[in-house]
């Protein structure tokens, strides 16, 4: 059964949003949690892995991001679950509906920052195409959880772009 489908249910879901529409929201929902998933493992790799200067700022910067994400994973996959879907949660289901791709080999500090901006920014740009779906819902738990995750991911994309500047 794929993580996309609505899982039928004993007790019939009445929450005002049809199963049509439910089914939308939690393909995109589905995308945005690959996305913080895939995210989540790239920024604690690069936890363990920064060195250089920097060290101590990225390595605690880094501690912070992917304790947020991993919050965050949790969060969205209980949002598709309440709406009647099961939450994809297997590596491969990550990788095959995530828009970010993963970052392999010894990367230096500057290289490691620009990769998390591009990938703070592709899921904003995931939670966008969702936050659509669920507005024509009224699905306002939904785009209450998504409008929160933007603004954290633009001021963290933010500061790391300010890491850059000179």
């Amino acid at each position: 059964m794929s993580s996309q489908t609505i899982v039928p249910a004993t007790v019939p879901i009445e929450i005002g949003i049809s199963e049509q529409d439910r089914k939308k929201i939690v393909e995109g929902l589905s995308k945005f949690l690959a996305d913080t998933y895939t995210l989540y493992l790239k920024t604690h790799n690069f936890h363990w892995n920064v060195v250089g200067p920097m060290f101590q700022t990225l390595h605690l910067m880094f501690e912070q991001h992917y304790n947020d994400l991993w919050m965050a994973v949790d969060l969205i996959a209980e949002r598709i679950r309440a709406l009647g879907s099961l939450a994809p949660g297997t590596y491969s289901e990550f990788a095959s509906l995530s828009s970010i791709k993963e970052e392999k080999g010894s990367l230096k500090a500057e290289r490691m920052i620009r990769s998390l901006i591009e990938g703070h920014e592709a899921v904003i740009r995931t939670a966008r195409t969702v936050f659509s779906v669920a507005e024509k819902a009224q699905d306002q738990v939904t785009i209450d959880l998504l409008t929160q995750r933007m603004n954290v991911h633009e001021k963290t994309a933010w500061m790391l772009r300010s890491l850059l500047q000179s």
